[in-house]
């Protein structure tokens, strides 16, 4: 049964809080409630209030779009339908929007930092304890990237808007580490389910993505419940119909397997490419010397300027990819997927925050869609489908870039409700994220993590681990011994220290072995040899050394492999000089208190 403690309900910082957790102790006494009903009854609350969220976020979006573009088109006379020289005036949309995000990073840049990729820091190695603000300042600031045309998704800043709403219930209610990250999971999945009207997919991009693909049945159980409740919710305010119009999907020959076979290939080699263009362009605009401020605005007229030929590439493009999934659109598609890549990078990285599900979508799309109609030309005997490879190919694509093949096989499920659909994107799913793990091994939210050192698999430990240097941790003042030193020295040399190592160096100061009082043992009872024989022949001659610069993960893995309690460090020039000695205790007292500082800061916030 559910037994609130003591050391469960510390007392609350203000009032309201302190009156919640009595109420809720009262409650759970009374009723005798057990933990995981609990969760439950959380779930259901988080996955209603994710589904309102997704539905404030989407008018928000609209109305910011209303304001920017409808009435700009209104102010410069601008038919969106047809060409004119006014149109060239469209690029001024996406730059207002980056003008108006200025506020927001001069006030709140804290809250926009880091993306969803640094919400899954937070989640997997931060105690999943989400600030209340950025609920707001960074779904504000996603939705003017959105609304005012910026080339970007909505699902991830809704499931961030979805995890915070459970993070909070969870610091409310006082709850632990694991139960937290599941709180934060349901109101993840609650928010991509009300987003598609996918339940299902919601399900599957926390198991996958949010959670690193560890959960426990009992954790699966709740973010069933919130994402079934989310999409509710979202049926109830918006009907039912997802914001993608797939229409019903229909595979004309086996022998069409082959061909998407060969699309799962064209798409992992081009999102293996998407994530390697991404990170330049990255690069790119972090090494301009523009102050932070103005960078949102340059990057609403880069990708204002891209509109004006290509308006395709606006927004989160959902009402394009519908046309593209009709197979409605020419070959121009093929210029497009070049074309979204850059406008999407631009729009993340200048500073206009947003999320990447939606352009993978939409890139997917348009690859499939190419390739189906190139296909329906090369093989018109099969009468061919170009939608259908659109859609397939939006899936694939998705799976790829993300490295999530169920929550993007789901997805297709649910929004075609076809079983026909399953084989297809199945292979195409594999074979696509298979080829791009082989080229790029982190996925579009890990690799931005790696290039930070941070690794979201190996857990809090391993980071922390990473996080600290062997130069701030090794001891400098060296007990070194002459490798000429008789054994007879060496015996009245260890009587006069506690270290049980010691590294051997020759005249010129250079490393040459590694002597312990365990070697020394096996002829301390032969005192003939005491004064004939050299420690540097009883040595350790292959001796396993560290780099100053190098992380205490890889020292402590270098350790490991011999089973040694110290590691000579030398210098990255000589790999012989020595500058100073690390040990397996010195780095677990390090470790040690990295942990209780960083468990301070997280307490903190």
């Amino acid at each position: 049964m559910f037994k609130p403690s003591v050391r469960n309900f510390i007392s609350f910082r203000n009032p309201f809080s302190r009156r919640i957790r009595h109420l809720n102790r009262k409650f759970l006494r009374h009723f005798q409630v057990s933990e995981n009903t609990f969760m439950v009854g959380l779930a259901v609350v988080i996955g209603v209030l994710a589904g309102l969220g997704n539905y404030a976020f989407r008018k928000t979006i609209e109305l910011i779009h209303f304001l920017i573009v409808t009435q700009g088109e209104q102010l410069l006379h601008i038919d969106p339908d047809h060409w004119s020289t006014a149109r060239l005036l469209t690029f001024v949309f996406p730059a207002l929007g980056g003008l108006l995000l200025v506020p927001l990073w001069f006030y709140f840049s804290k809250d926009l930092k880091g993306g969803f990729a640094g919400f899954l820091v937070k989640v997997n190695l931060k105690g999943a304890k989400l600030p209340f603000r950025p609920l707001f300042t960074r779904g504000l600031a996603a939705a003017i990237t959105l609304g005012a045309g910026g080339s970007a998704g909505q699902e991830g800043p809704i499931a961030v808007i979805g995890g915070t709403i459970g993070s909070q219930f969870g610091m409310l209610f006082k709850m632990g580490g694991d139960r937290l990250k599941v709180l934060v999971a349901c109101g993840a999945a609650a928010g991509v389910a009300a987003t598609f009207n996918a339940p299902i997919a919601g399900v599957f991009f926390a198991a996958e993505i949010v959670l690193l693909s560890s959960f426990e049945l009992a954790s699966f159980t709740s973010i069933v419940i919130a994402s079934g409740m989310a999409t509710v919710v979202s049926r109830a305010l918006l009907g039912n119909a997802t914001e993608l119009g797939a229409p019903a999907y229909l595979m004309q020959s086996p022998w069409e397997l082959l061909l998407y076979l060969v699309l799962g290939s064209i798409i992992g080699l081009l999102a293996s490419g998407f994530i390697e263009l991404h990170f330049r362009i990255k690069d790119g605009i972090e090494s301009l010397r523009l102050h932070r401020l103005a960078k949102p605005i340059m990057g609403g007229l880069a990708v204002g300027m891209i509109g004006v030929g290509l308006p395709q590439v606006y927004g989160n493009g959902y009402e394009f990819i519908s046309t593209v999934l009709a197979g409605h659109q020419p070959l121009l598609l093929l210029a497009l997927i070049l074309v979204k890549a850059v406008a999407t990078s631009i729009t993340i990285n200048s500073g206009m925050p947003g999320g990447m599900f939606a352009p993978c979508l939409y890139l997917g799309a348009v690859t499939g869609g190419a390739f189906g109609l190139i296909c329906a030309q090369l093989f018109p005997a099969l009468h061919l489908a170009p939608g259908a490879y659109a859609l397939v190919g939006m899936g694939a694509f998705l799976s790829a870039a993300t490295h999530s093949p169920m929550t993007a096989i789901f997805l297709l499920f649910e929004i075609t409700d076809s079983y026909e659909v399953i084989i297809p994107i199945m292979i195409a799913c594999v074979i696509g994220t298979s080829i791009a793990r082989h080229f790029k091994t982190e996925n579009l939210e890990t690799a931005e993590l790696v290039r930070e050192g941070i690794d979201l698999e190996a857990g809090k430990e391993r980071n922390i681990m990473k996080a600290l240097r062997v130069d701030a941790v090794m001891a400098k003042n060296v007990e070194a011994i002459s490798e000429s030193m008789t054994l007879g020295e060496f015996a009245h040399f260890i009587a006069s220290t506690h270290h049980t190592n010691f590294p051997l160096v020759n005249s010129e100061g250079e490393l040459t072995g590694i002597i312990s009082v365990q070697d020394f043992m096996g002829v301390v009872f032969e005192p003939e040899l005491m004064d004939l024989v050299v420690v540097k022949e009883l040595a350790t001659l292959d001796v396993i050394t560290a780099h100053a610069d190098e992380d205490l993960d890889t020292a402590m893995r270098k350790i490991g492999y011999r089973n040694i309690e110290q590691l000579p460090v030398v210098d990255r020039e000589t790999h012989s000089h020595l500058i100073g000695i690390i040990s397996r205790h010195d780095m677990v007292s390090a470790y040690n208190r990295a942990l209780m500082a960083r468990t301070l800061g997280e307490e903190d916030e």
